[in-house]
Parts: C-alpha cells; sequence; structure tokens
C-alpha cells in the first residue's frame, strides 16, 4: 500500500533548512533503509512544499516519520497531510 506525505513549507523554506539538511536527509535515509520510505524531495520553481512516497501497511508509519523530523521540530514545515495512493502501475506492481 501507499501513502503520499504533502508538506507545505514557509516561504524562506530553502535557505533556512540548510542547517538542518543532514539531520533530515538521516532521518529520511533511515526510513529507506527500513523500506518505508520509496521518494521524497522538495518542489521546484518555486520551492513551496515536499512530497515524499511512503510503501507501508498504514498510516501511522507515515505519521511517525513527521513527528520525528528536524524540518517539522524547527517549524519549517507549516502543515501536512497524508494521502492513501491507490498505485496501479508501477515497479514492483501487478494490476489485477
Amino acid at each position: 500500500m501507499h501513502f503520499l506525505l504533502f508538506y507545505d513549507v514557509v516561504p524562506d523554506y530553502a535557505e533556512r533548512r540548510v542547517p538542518l539538511r543532514a539531520a533530515h536527509l538521516a532521518h529520511a535515509r533511515a526510513a529507506v533503509a527500513r523500506g518505508e520510505l520509496v521518494l521524497g524531495g522538495a518542489l521546484a520553481d518555486p520551492v513551496d512544499g515536499a512530497v515524499l512516497l511512503f510503501r507501508c501497511d498504514s498510516a501511522e508509519v507515515v505519521e511517525a516519520f513527521v513527528a520525528a523530523d528536524p524540518y517539522v521540530a524547527a517549524g519549517l514545515v507549516t502543515g501536512w497531510r497524508v494521502r492513501k495512493w491507490t498505485t496501479v502501475v508501477g515497479e514492483g506492481f501487478n494490476a489485477q
């Protein structure tokens, strides 16, 4: 099952994330290593949000990620939402 995490961020996010970037990326890489986070990154032109794709059994996994994210703790994320994503095509997925 897949979930999308959408982050809304502060206007000067690109600048303010710099001192927290290593900690945030370590947090994200740990989620990748656990097999939870598939892809993630900031939206571009303008840098006004981020989207992360998770493969997990429940939204609780995504919510735990948010709760421990250094960007969230530092106030760079002004809002977030999790959406269950009905996947129908892609690597490792076979539609019936």
